[in-house]
């Protein structure tokens, strides 16, 4: 929902850095700059990343990693949708942290639009909604990418457009994507070539 509502408003660079830990990866986090080298990044040993509630974003290219300004929009769109943002915490402030309660529920005035698979190992801003049942695993070589949403669509096309401009992927992947013959395989596929370019 939060980032669905980011890429209505034109905040289209933003990506999941880190969901999920486990209690061993907070205590590595929680080491670092203490026990372990370099800066502090947590202040805690209980995250509510350990519980799943909580995620962490970064910016992409051409503002830089953990810009403020985008940040902040993000964290005021977070903040109508119900969800804590760390940017307003007084004592730690923590403004690429987002977090819900086991009791969040959608505010009203808002839908989600489809099913948002968001890759939270891939280092790609990218987030498809898809059609169907969404119980069976969406990536397989023969389906096709199937969108419910126009906007979606176009941040992926704009997505495969960015990388053929920046040379990384040559032109026939775009047209496959305006063809409607890319399947989630060939995306996933495409990520990774992009990512070794």
């Amino acid at each position: 929902m939060l980032f669905q509502e980011c890429f209505k408003a034109g905040i289209k660079n933003v990506f999941i850095t880190e969901t999920y830990r486990s209690q061993e990866r907070q205590k590595y986090l929680y080491a670092q700059g203490r026990t372990r080298p370099g800066n502090i990044v947590t202040w805690t040993l209980e995250s509510n990343h350990k519980s799943r509630l909580a995620w962490d974003i970064a910016v992409g290219p051409p503002q830089s990693l953990y810009d403020v300004t985008t940040l902040n929009r993000v964290g005021e769109i977070a903040r109508k949708l119900g969800i804590t943002w760390g940017g307003v915490w007084l004592a730690k402030i923590d403004r690429p942290h987002f977090e819900v309660k086991l009791t969040w529920i959608m505010p009203k005035g808002y839908k989600l639009e489809g099913q948002i698979i968001i890759p939270t190992t891939s280092k790609f801003p990218v987030q498809l909604i898809v059609e169907g049942d969404t119980t069976k695993p969406m990536a397989k070589d023969d389906d096709k990418m199937l969108f419910t949403n126009e906007t979606t669509k176009a941040a992926v096309r704009d997505y495969i457009k960015q990388s053929v401009d920046k040379k990384k992927i040559d032109k026939s992947w775009l047209d496959k994507f305006d063809q409607g013959t890319m399947t989630s395989g060939d995306f996933e596929g495409l990520k990774i070539i992009i990512s070794l370019r």
